[in-house]
């Protein structure tokens, strides 16, 4: 797949991504998993040449920038980050493709702002992950903890790209070559060998989360037409029925289940592909 790197500069800082498709096609952004990168809408992108898609590297993953000094990750900071991506492209409305973490994402905005989002293709997820409020003070006590343990902890070194490779193959039940498309992306070169380029503040715990009331009030707010893709079996964050009753709230929503695993949209972008169709138009 031809893709051409592109970033942005916006407030938090650079916002690289990738560009594929079709100029005069319809506006897709894509946001990516926890810990992914870009390159994990490469497989699906290829399948998808009639758009004009635009894979960000999320805040702190790839190679978009880390958040500054003392600053935490939250919904709201990548929001604006993507906001701020489709601004410098000059997108007024456009349609979006997410995957996971992504996903998530891709909900909030287009609650949000129906007046920019035209659709929504939601992979893996949908709304946010919820917490029960009786979980509330452990959450912070657990966040608070880890963010101060943070800074004694190094950052592993790994001599050549196969050991990350095998890392991520291990921990998502990825293809080498899947794996690799990440992991190239997803490492910078140091003394020594590679470490992860994602920002390791991104793995501490959020401190608050939705409720699930919450979460279901803003998915029955996505005004836009949404096409949700779940692989079966599903995941233990979202599992059935929750993710069906989730769905089923949607206004103008269409569900759609197909084999495979979490990243089936690496694994099996043909069948994602076909799942997708004619949804963003021609």
């Amino acid at each position: 797949m031809t893709a051409r790197e592109i970033a942005f500069d916006v407030p938090l800082g650079r916002i690289t991504c990738l560009r594929s498709g079709t100029p005069n096609g319809t506006k897709v952004l894509a946001l990516h998993g926890w810990l992914d990168n870009a390159a994990s809408f490469l497989p699906l992108a290829a399948q998808l040449p009639q758009l004009d898609l635009v894979m960000l590297d999320l805040p702190g993953h790839g190679r978009s920038a880390h958040l500054p000094s003392g600053a935490d990750y939250n919904l709201l900071v990548t929001v604006n980050a993507v906001l701020d991506v489709a601004d410098r492209l000059g997108w007024e409305r456009f349609a979006l493709l997410g995957h996971s973490m992504g996903a998530g994402i891709g909900s909030i905005l287009a609650a949000s702002l129906p007046q920019r989002v035209l659709r929504l293709v939601a992979i893996e997820a949908l709304g946010a992950l919820a917490e029960a409020p009786e979980r509330t003070v452990q959450r912070l006590r657990d966040g608070v903890a880890a963010a101060r343990a943070l800074p004694s902890k190094k950052l592993r070194v790994f001599p050549d790209l196969a050991a990350p490779v095998r890392a991520r193959m291990q921990a998502n039940q990825l293809s080498e070559a899947s794996a690799r498309l990440l992991v190239e992306r997803g490492v910078a070169p140091v003394e020594g060998g590679f470490v992860w380029s994602s920002d390791p503040r991104l793995t501490l715990p959020a401190l608050q989360r939705m409720t699930e009331a919450q979460v279901r009030q803003l998915i029955a707010g996505i005004e836009c037409p949404v096409r949700v893709i779940f692989a079966d079996p599903p995941q233990t964050y979202l599992p059935e029925p929750l993710r069906s009753d989730r769905a089923a709230l949607l206004p103008h929503g269409e569900l759609v289940v197909l084999p495979g695993i979490h990243h089936l949209h690496m694994e099996a972008p043909i069948e994602v592909a076909r799942a997708i169709g004619g949804f963003f138009g021609p």
